[in-house]
């Protein structure tokens, strides 16, 4: 499996930061390649992306997702991809963003893609964007969704230090 992992510090606050990335539906309007995301209860999505020039379809399961903390996920039908999303805290108008995904590229054109660092280049450019959408609004989200969903593999529900080496910040 090939591994991105990116990181940014968004000027908004930290709740403000977690509770836009909730809105998956809203994915398309920062992350290119993203047409379409339905999010089909609390802790399934699905989704429609053109990824490498064709069209990829998957769905996907949330595992465990902390208010203002982190939401892991993993495909479940598709094409293939796992990963979490961490939020931290840098002032009382700063966020920071971490986002790392698993992913396994489908033939030789998505195999040349992820040697030449496209998947890397594509997170951090999604990032840049979602800086952009939350800042352009000034810090405000269009929406939230507080719930927590506790991990039944992991102790107390929860995982804890989802190591962020190699991460490279924007």
């Amino acid at each position: 499996m090939a591994r991105a992992a990116k990181e940014v510090v968004v000027d908004a606050p930290l709740t403000a930061v977690y509770n836009q990335w909730t809105q998956f539906e809203e994915f398309p309007e920062f992350m290119e390649g993203v047409v379409e995301v339905r999010q089909l209860d609390d802790k399934h999505l699905h989704w429609l992306a053109v990824i490498g020039g064709r069209e990829a379809e998957w769905d996907a399961e949330i595992q465990e997702q902390v208010p203002d903390e982190r939401i892991v996920w993993r495909a479940t039908e598709g094409d293939g991809n796992a990963g979490w999303v961490t939020f931290e805290r840098v002032s009382a108008e700063q966020t920071r963003v971490h986002l790392e995904m698993s992913y396994e590229p489908e033939g030789i054109l998505q195999n040349v893609a992820d040697a030449l660092g496209f998947v890397d280049r594509q997170v951090e450019g999604d990032l840049k964007r979602f800086k952009a959408f939350i800042e352009e609004r000034g810090g405000m989200e269009t929406g939230a969704w507080r719930g927590e969903i506790e991990n039944p593999k992991a102790p107390d529900g929860h995982t804890e230090g989802q190591g962020t080496q190699h991460v490279d910040r924007l």
